[in-house]
């Protein structure tokens, strides 16, 4: 079964075209970051408009890279939440005239349930029960995936995603924008060398980030920063060091046989090699480019949502506040 995936949560235009979840047959990406860079983050009503120009070109790449005609598909699968409301609303119109004028079975896909079924198109089996940490702008999630759709949130961040985090702390030091690989690159020329705070939050799985972020904020400003490249590696690894530990104990807790890894913030080598690195059991983690927002994950996820019997109907609406678990 080939599935059309679509995805406009934030500032990226996808399309995908996956075959029975595991295998990309075409994944475009339009991305929005060289507009926004501008003002510093991510302005909503700039990334709707330009989803509106760019939404039937990237669907129609997406169709001829396949390469599949409409008859071909068995159906389509889009986000309909979390994420921006303007964004959303764009790929989900667009999807559901799609599977009206094709006559096409349509199913919404949670943005973050997407993200962890990007590790079913590049780790091959799997096998439940899972715990699955979900880094990105907006989320730092644990969560216990017990089998398709079947989902248990055993922590959450309480205050900054560790994505917000690393972009917070860049605009701090003056790295630019997006944060996350700016902290990233400026890290790779740095040590580790100035003592950072760890939320750990004893006896819950849940993160918070906010009070390193202040701790840099307040280093800054006391003139106490006189390499930004050691202060970026001191930030991530500060958050890294949460992440891994935090994560691992929950594996451990719960006696799981894998470790998946996804999100935005999953592309981050430091995270994936102290996971790798510390972890008693194996951690499967997508390539970059679909640990950052995409269809071919939505397109993945929307074949298994199909398998189950899960549909949608053209009243479909968008969730912007919509949970995993």
């Amino acid at each position: 079964m080939k599935i059309l995936g679509i995805e406009t949560s934030c500032d990226e235009t996808a399309a995908a075209v996956v075959e029975d979840g595991t295998r990309i047959l075409a994944n475009e990406i339009a991305s929005q970051v060289a507009i926004h860079a501008r003002y510093g983050g991510v302005v909503p009503e700039v990334a709707s408009r330009q989803h509106t120009l760019a939404i039937i070109p990237v669907i129609e790449r997406a169709m001829n890279r396949a390469p599949v005609t409409w008859p071909d598909l068995g159906g389509v699968a889009v986000t309909f939440g979390p994420g921006l409301a303007g964004s959303l609303l764009v790929g989900t119109n667009v999807a559901k005239a799609i599977a009206l004028a094709h006559n096409l079975p349509l199913t919404g896909v949670n943005h973050l349930e997407g993200h962890l079924y990007a590790n079913w198109l590049a780790n091959g089996t799997i096998v439940f029960p899972v715990l699955c940490l979900i880094v990105s702008g907006g989320h730092s999630d644990l969560v216990l995936v017990k089998d398709h759709g079947d989902y248990a949130l055993l922590g959450h961040t309480r205050d900054d995603a560790a994505g917000e985090a690393f972009d917070k702390a860049a605009r701090i030091l003056g790295l630019g924008y997006p944060g996350g690989p700016a902290i990233e690159r400026a890290a790779t020329q740095g040590e580790a060398s100035i003592e950072l705070p760890r939320a750990w939050l004893k006896g819950s799985h849940d993160f918070s980030f906010s009070g390193v972020k202040t701790a840099l904020l307040r280093l800054v400003e006391a003139g106490k920063v006189s390499n930004k490249d050691d202060a970026a590696a001191s930030f991530q690894e500060a958050v890294v060091d949460v992440l891994v530990t935090k994560t691992v104990a929950a594996a451990r807790e719960h006696r799981v046989q894998q470790i998946l890894l996804a999100g935005g913030v999953a592309s981050n080598r430091r995270l994936r090699q102290s996971l790798e690195q510390n972890s008693p059991i194996t951690v499967l983690i997508p390539e970059p480019v679909l640990c950052t927002d995409n269809a071919a994950m939505i397109a993945a996820c929307g074949y298994f949502h199909f398998k189950t019997g899960k549909t949608d109907g053209l009243d479909l609406d968008v969730v912007p506040s919509l949970r995993l678990a």
